[in-house]
């Protein structure tokens, strides 16, 4: 049995990006980074217009289709949840009424390591073209044993996305919050109290630039160093963005991250600015025994006992602070975020910082939460990828299982 004896095989296309007219609708355009993290692809970077679509009409896929990377970085897989088009490095199998389109999916990641090795054949950019992927060799399974496998590995996948959503919706409680403390003084009645001050920065925190590493440096190791490709261009902290590394002797004790530590992103290889300015608390070692962190971030500490982690990580992923630092970039190729920018922020604070403290403990006991979750995906996560290699090789047997 072959992967085109699942459905029909789509490669993806895409519309000129020298037109505007064909970007900046409402039809989302799958690329590879699409589909690196969650099993559905829920939102997109970009998305294609009408016109747009017109161009690439024969390249649209329907909900439910799998999406597989097949030019580049092999072997990512997404499952579409409406109707969408993907890039030339995506080959999409939109699934037969004979097959589980939730075992499809299961079915490529699983031949994830086919895939990592495919990919070590070549020097070049690796390639898998819609013939090369449509002939790969794949195990039978009943309707039955399609079945038992997707509900074992959708309820764990199911959970995953649970815990990712209720992270989304605390950082947004905590934005709220602290607008509404902060920006809009709600706890006071709606006006700035008499006693708050405009307050910098780096009166209440200090700031530690990262370790400046060498390639060699970056090696296989139990530490992991956090760089500017842990930085979502869409917000939040990538957990897979961490390098391993072996560092030398000129790596100081103030290079190291702890839990909770916020990092600022000083760089970004865009012309966007996407990342620049934004203040990520590590919320997840992922299972190393110490982070580090490179020159291309920044750590900010609190001076005070009065203030927080918590807090000081909450008062920074502001969408004033973000404006602020986009005051603050230079660069022509690469751009850097000027080391004024953190010292000359300020904001108005109450001269008593007790007065902060409702604010502080509710915040903390958010981004504690939200690290639980973390780890409980990670663990999950874990569990899944073991479940699905037994499943699949049939350690596991589901042939009796009817669900």
């Amino acid at each position: 049995m072959q992967i085109s004896d699942l459905g029909i095989i789509i490669t993806g296309k895409t519309p000129s990006t020298k037109k505007t007219e064909n970007w900046g609708g409402r039809i989302p355009f799958v690329t590879p980074k699409d589909i690196q993290i969650t099993k559905h692809i829920f939102k997109t970077d970009r998305y294609i217009s009408e016109k747009g679509l017109s161009f690439v009409q024969g390249s649209m896929i329907p909900k439910d289709a799998i999406c597989v990377s097949c030019i580049g970085n092999l072997g990512y897989v997404g499952k579409t949840t409406q109707k969408c088009v993907s890039n030339q490095q995506i080959n999409s199998i939109i699934v037969s009424q004979d097959h589980n389109p939730d075992y499809v999916f299961y079915l490529m990641k699983w031949l994830w390591q086919f895939f990592k090795n495919y990919e070590g054949q070549s020097t070049a950019l690796s390639i898998l073209n819609k013939t090369q992927f449509s002939q790969i060799e794949i195990p039978q399974k009943t309707r039955q044993e399609e079945n038992a496998i997707s509900k074992i590995l959708s309820a764990i996948d199911d959970k995953i996305e649970l815990n990712e959503e209720i992270n989304k919706n605390l950082a947004d409680q905590i934005r709220t919050l602290c607008n509404a403390w902060l920006n809009d003084y709600v706890p006071f009645g709606g006006k700035c109290p008499n006693d708050w001050v405009l307050t910098p920065l780096s009166s209440i925190a200090h700031f530690i630039n990262g370790y400046s590493y060498k390639g060699n440096e970056l090696q296989p190791s139990t530490v992991a160093m956090a760089t500017i490709k842990n930085f979502d261009r869409k917000g939040g902290f990538k957990l897979e963005g961490y390098k391993e590394i072996s560092a030398s002797s000129k790596l100081k004790q103030e290079h190291h991250a702890k839990l909770f530590d916020t990092l600022v992103a000083h760089t970004d290889l865009t012309q966007n600015a996407d990342i620049i300015g934004n203040a990520e608390p590590i919320l997840s070692f992922a299972g190393y025994d110490d982070i580090i962190f490179s020159m291309d971030v920044v750590k900010v500490i609190p001076n005070n006992l009065s203030i927080s982690k918590f807090l000081i990580a909450a008062l920074l992923q502001t969408e004033r602070f973000k404006s602020h630092c986009l005051g603050y970039i230079n660069g022509t190729t690469v751009l850097h975020l000027s080391k004024k920018a953190l010292s000359e922020y300020s904001i108005s604070l109450p001269s008593n910082f007790d007065v902060l403290k409702p604010l502080d403990e509710t915040v903390a006991t958010m981004y504690k939460q939200m690290a639980l979750n973390i780890d409980e995906n990670t663990k999950l996560a874990s569990l899944r990828d073991s479940l699905l290699v037994k499943l699949m090789s049939g350690g596991i047997n589901v042939s009796n299982i009817n669900i």
